[in-house]
């Protein structure tokens, strides 16, 4: 879509795709998205290949049934990425360093964030959370559309960050719906395979 379909009626149709896809999501045995979970953590290291020190690198903490990349964010970390998380401040996303040990508090939805105290990094590689992706990179996420704005706010600084999707294969979609505003995906990682989305 993005072609004159009207607004409405692409707004329905990425509401009801993302209830299908999340069901199907959510309906993976939690022991196979553990071990989904690794496979695809191992594939994204292989696929991103070295990482320069120093270069941030933003991840998330997963909620509900999300790919959980905790071990591929160590990893990142131990080969000399600076990691960040999203907070949400002000119904924006904010990046924030993640150390270990370091406190953690709740954003909603959930999940959790560094304090106020953490440093605020401009990511310059991000691992992408979503609830659907088709193969030409096209991206449903949640429907609050944090992501795609503060993807604008780093273009705004002139950094444009590489977007690496992270899903299941369960979450592919034959074609996302998008609007003038959504930001297509470099490449998708799922636990089987590497798509490329030639970006």
């Amino acid at each position: 879509m993005g072609d004159g379909t009207p607004k409405d009626d692409i707004a329905s149709a990425k509401q009801q795709l993302r209830r299908q896809v999340l069901a199907r999501r959510d309906g993976l045995d939690e022991a196979w998205r553990i071990e989904g979970s690794l496979a695809l953590g191992d594939r994204a290291l292989g696929f991103l290949g070295p990482i320069d020190p120093g270069t941030v690198v933003s991840g998330f903490l997963p909620i509900r049934s999300e790919v959980d990349i905790r071990p591929l964010m160590a990893a990142l970390g131990q080969k000399g990425a600076r990691l960040c998380v999203p907070a949400i401040v002000e119904g924006e996303l904010q990046f924030r360093e993640l150390r270990a040990g370091a406190p953690l508090e709740p954003q909603g939805f959930g999940t959790y964030a560094p304090g106020s105290e953490a440093e605020i990094l401009d990511p310059q590689l991000m691992l992408v959370p979503l609830a659907a992706f088709d193969t030409a990179g096209r991206r449903l996420g949640y429907g609050r559309g944090y992501y795609d704005r503060a993807i604008e706010r780093l273009e705004e600084k002139g950094i444009s960050p590489r977007l690496i999707g992270i899903a299941f294969d369960a979450q592919e979609a034959d074609r996302v719906p998008t609007e003038p505003h959504d930001r297509r995906l470099t490449a998708i990682v799922t636990e089987s395979r590497v798509i490329d989305c030639g970006l």
